[in-house]
């Protein structure tokens, strides 16, 4: 069963002034008719802080996760006369909004990866250091688990998965060991899945790489929530749906989510122009500037605060020009 603590003590968001301080700006401009996108709603604490600093700001919450919406909304209750929280995957905001018939907002956030809530809930099945269900789906409603996949899915596409998403240089030997272990009995659990992970990492590489089933267990969680094919298209439809002076922060947990918000974020702060073109036209220009240097970390005090908070990767730019290629940006 979940904790029966209140959601603001079960939930320490990573990097909640930097996070807020680098929306104000846009929100600032846009006054009382203000409206930002919170993309992982997870238990509320970034909107909260936004509703509570911005007196006119209308917030929309968007989770996947129904339990979130749930706690999220309780949480939020004082504000209810200015937020909208959907049910929905965040690579479908342009519908979102839509269906809520705005036209562009001033600010989107997001905070990517696996969300306080899931992990601590351990019927879901998420974290290696406990023995629970092994699910691993943000939407509980739909989906395949991460028991469908490791008893169902050929050796080579588990290696594969393991060594892409995941990381691992003992894919291969995790790979097999799972094949093995399910002919005798499907797997059920997170500590079923452990123990055939430990029987074949060595011990030593604990010691430099931390817990044997760590990556192996990131990567099941992003096959089964499709989570980095989803962030490759929400990042273009973050990005087209803001207006000029509007920004979008993201805090990713792992490389190759940074890459991919790296990737697009770039495209926008560069010339498109053709090398060698003499004249660069307006359709080239940087339609993106970067708000951060790189990416920002949290502080020693914050990760004291919340360890949770230690990979994260901090980007964010504004959009500084329309484009006739928008559909909503002028």
């Amino acid at each position: 069963m979940g904790e029966e603590r209140p959601t603001q003590e079960r939930h320490v968001p990573v990097l909640l002034g930097r996070c807020v301080n680098l929306l104000a700006p846009a929100i600032e401009a846009a006054g009382t008719d203000a409206v930002v996108v919170d993309a992982t709603l997870g238990m509320g604490g970034h909107s909260e802080a936004l509703l509570q600093r911005f007196r006119g700001l209308h917030l929309v919450g968007i989770d996947r996760d129904r339990q979130a919406l749930q706690l999220a909304g309780e949480r939020l209750a004082p504000f209810e006369d200015r937020i909208d929280l959907v049910h929905a995957v965040y690579d479908e905001i342009p519908s979102v909004l839509a269906d809520l018939g705005i036209d562009r907002v001033h600010g989107i956030l997001f905070d990517l990866g696996v969300s306080s809530l899931q992990l601590d809930e351990r019927e879901r099945g998420f974290a290696y250091s406990y023995d629970a269900p092994l699910d691993m789906r943000m939407d509980t409603s739909e989906g395949q688990s991460a028991a469908d996949v490791v008893n169902t899915y050929p050796e080579e596409d588990l290696k594969r998965i393991i060594r892409t998403w995941g990381e691992e240089k003992f894919a291969g030997r995790i790979a097999s060991a799972i094949v093995a272990a399910r002919q005798d009995k499907p797997f059920a659990t997170t500590g079923e899945l452990v123990d055939a992970i430990r029987s074949v990492v060595p011990a030593g590489a604990a010691r430099t790489g931390g817990h044997p089933a760590k990556r192996t267990f990131q990567a099941l969680r992003i096959e089964v929530n499709e989570e980095l094919s989803v962030l490759t298209r929400a990042i273009p439809a973050a990005l087209d749906s803001i207006g000029v002076q509007g920004r979008v922060v993201v805090m990713s947990y792992h490389s190759l989510e940074d890459k991919i918000v790296k990737a697009a974020f770039t495209a926008g702060t560069r010339s498109s122009a053709p090398v060698g073109f003499p004249v660069e036209l307006d359709e080239h220009k940087p339609y993106l500037k970067t708000l951060t240097r790189g990416t920002e970390a949290p502080t020693d005090e914050e990760i004291a605060e919340n360890p949770r908070a230690a990979s994260a990767k901090l980007r964010a730019v504004e959009r500084i020009r329309t484009s006739t290629t928008d559909r909503n940006a002028r």
